[in-house]
């Protein structure tokens, strides 16, 4: 059985002028309280929590979900109270002492092979993994991958992210951009330079944009350099027709407008469907499954067109439409943009399909289209 690397999400916080600290000894808090609860909940909602050496010396994190109903929820599901957290050591040098090694459950740190003998004193307080002759981060994902971790938040510093980006290893960045300039040159960025596959010919999918307190958020996707080929006009016709199909839904303050419809791989219509079709909570991809016969053999080959992500989570039903598309056998979905916060603050659909093997593509072009049939929910 092949492995299933994590979801990769970046989440970093930066002042107007691209710095994530100063060059004080003191650390520096780019965040107010809002958007501190937001990293709490992306923690939360993570199996796993990275960060750097560095960011251990300088920051003394311990990485922990700070919101006891957050905890009690994790628990709930069968889940350790915090997301196993993990830390990359290029040299080995970790001091003992520092609070990130005493608190919480379950910690992890990658380093070099050679590296391993200077991590001794770590003995007992974490899992030491070896990654061969250099920190490699694919084995590191791919060692992950094998512990069951499907969601891995990143956070930080700076060579870590500037090594996730350029080796074209992240799926998305959540970037908080704080209300103040730093001003030093000295003082560390975001990224630092490199050869990054998300270049001016390359550019990254901006998914959302919102307030959060005084900070700006920005929420960018990063496609693989093979998702805009695996396209074809074909599936931009029949997401445009999905489309068409929102434009049906009844109208609603409390649930987005969506269409879908499954193709064959022949090119056959199976159904297609809208939000609020047949009842008041029905969703499209529900209202379009609902019209195929399970043991139809074309759905193994089919395609699911949607205007929006399928939800991973719902109040209305028990199962979600991300559960749907997989109990239906269907290998490959095309939407058009992704469930932004409103109504469910951190939706992974994406997510659950990928890690279950299904082929999910992104058409940005229509994304505006589609956000356009809910513009009254803006």
């Amino acid at each position: 059985m092949t492995v299933r690397r994590p979801y990769v999400l970046l989440s970093v916080a930066m002042s107007i002028d691209g710095h994530i600290d100063d060059a004080t000894p003191e650390r520096l808090v780019l965040s107010g309280p809002e958007d501190l609860d937001r990293v709490d909940r992306l923690r939360a909602g993570s199996d796993a929590v990275l960060v750097g050496a560095g960011t251990l010396r300088g920051d003394n994190p311990r990485l922990l979900v700070n919101s006891p109903l957050r905890r009690a929820e994790r628990l709930a599901l069968g889940l350790p109270a915090h997301p196993l957290r993990v830390v990359l050591s290029g040299g080995g040098e970790l001091d003992p002492g520092l609070r990130f090694w005493h608190h919480g459950d379950e910690r992890l740190v990658y380093a070099p092979d050679q590296a391993l003998p200077r991590l001794k004193p770590l003995a007992g307080l974490a899992d030491l993994v070896g990654t061969g002759p250099e920190l490699d981060l694919e084995a590191v994902l791919d060692d992950l991958g094998a512990r069951g971790v499907r969601r891995l938040m990143v956070e930080g510093g700076s060579a870590v992210h500037t090594q996730f980006l350029t080796s074209g290893l992240a799926d998305e960045i959540q970037l908080a951009v704080a209300p103040f300039f730093v001003g030093v040159d000295a003082a560390p960025r975001f990224v630092g330079a490199g050869r990054f596959p998300q270049d001016a010919l390359h550019r990254m999918i901006l998914a959302e944009t919102r307030t959060v307190g005084d900070i700006a958020l920005l929420r960018y996707l990063v496609p693989r350099p093979t998702d805009v080929t695996r396209l074809n006009e074909a599936d931009r016709r029949r997401l445009a027709r999905a489309i068409e199909l929102s434009r049906r839904c009844p109208p609603s303050s409390t649930a987005y407008s969506v269409g879908a419809l499954v193709v064959a791989e022949d090119g056959t219509e199976l159904a297609r469907g809208y939000s609020r079709e047949s009842g008041p909570t029905v969703h499209a991809e529900e209202a379009a499954l609902a019209k195929i016969d399970p043991a139809d053999p074309r759905l193994r080959g089919a395609t699911l067109y949607t205007t929006l992500e399928p939800c991973s989570v719902r109040a209305s039903n028990p199962v979600p439409c991300a559960q749907r598309v997989l109990a239906a056998g269907i290998p490959r979905v095309v939407l058009a943009w992704r469930e932004p916060p409103r109504f469910v603050a951190d939706c992974q659909g994406v997510e659950l399909l990928e890690q279950a093997g299904v082929t999910v593509l992104e058409c940005p072009e229509l994304a505006a289209e589609a956000r356009e049939v809910n513009a009254h929910l803006s």
